[in-house]
């Protein structure tokens, strides 16, 4: 009778317990090899390392064959680099600062109290594109006050408006990423004013918006050419187009170290933004 019993038992699964078939989870899965994808990204990062990669090699190939680092020696004693250097360097951080303090809490704003008047913004925020740079060197030279036409912070009031497109998107995006009305209600709850709110809580949560508006604004001023040279200033682009052709190896090796270094800067910025993002969902 026990091996009767034994034998039903087998023969009808129903009855058989099995854990590993029934409750583990399908963790092989077939992985879909996405060919117009990669092609796509092949060709894109061919387009930008093969120009980078030449320029390179235009500037570190020595006459008789082979690399040197020679070139990277120069450029601190190449004249005027130093000088351009610590303008473009002023002016980014000045640049930056006003452009935060202008769009971070206007931005909040228009969220929480005026979320009708986004398009608006939208479409206020994209005409320093639309227009044209000249158009804005001209025009600012024409009104602005003598003492202020010979005082670098002409050209930062000018890239502030230049930069405020990227960093109104930047920061659109991050905010419309949280729940902007439910965090400002409980920190004013507990008693924060409006200042503490925006430093101690929503700063915090904007962080990755905050970089990436950072570094689109200090590429816009390392890269822009037209306003300084109509103004009459000496940044890293105008030195670039006003240095001497004795040596072009060195101008080129400029270029192509401040085009490395915001890459660099913003491929930092999407590690951190992603290792980020999995800390909170394993938190």
């Amino acid at each position: 009778m026990a091996s009767l019993e034994f034998g039903t038992l087998l023969a009808d699964p129903s009855t058989t317990d099995q854990p590993f078939a029934d409750d583990a989870p399908v963790t092989r899965r077939r992985r879909r090899v996405h060919w117009g994808r990669g092609a796509i990204l092949v060709v894109a990062a061919l387009y930008f390392v093969v120009p980078f990669y030449a320029a390179m090699a235009f500037s570190l190939q020595r006459p008789t064959g082979g690399f040197s680092l020679q070139p990277l020696s120069q450029i601190a004693s190449a004249p005027g680099f130093l000088s351009a250097l610590w303008l473009s360097t002023q002016l980014a951080v000045i640049t930056m600062i006003v452009v935060m303090l202008l769009m971070v809490p206007t931005v909040i704003y228009v969220h929480l109290r005026m979320p009708r008047f986004r398009r608006a913004m939208e479409v206020i925020t994209i005409l320093p594109i639309i227009i044209p740079p000249i158009a804005y060197s001209v025009g600012v030279l024409e009104s602005a006050p003598s003492w202020l036409r010979s005082s670098q912070y002409l050209l930062a009031i000018v890239y502030v408006i230049l930069a405020m497109p990227y960093v109104y998107r930047s920061l659109d995006s991050g905010l419309g990423a949280l729940d902007l009305k439910t965090l400002v209600e409980a920190s004013r709850s507990l008693g924060s004013g409006w200042i503490s709110t925006i430093w101690r809580v929503l700063v915090p949560n904007l962080r990755s918006a905050l970089m990436s508006a950072s570094v689109l604004t200090i590429a816009l001023v390392f890269g822009e050419f037209t306003i300084a040279n109509v103004d009459n200033w000496t940044t890293i682009p105008v030195w670039i187009y006003l240095a001497p052709t004795d040596n072009p190896r060195v101008n080129t090796l400029v270029a192509m170290i401040a085009l490395l270094a915001t890459c660099v800067v913003l491929t930092l910025i999407v590690s951190l933004d992603r290792s980020q993002s999995r800390d909170s969902r394993r938190s």
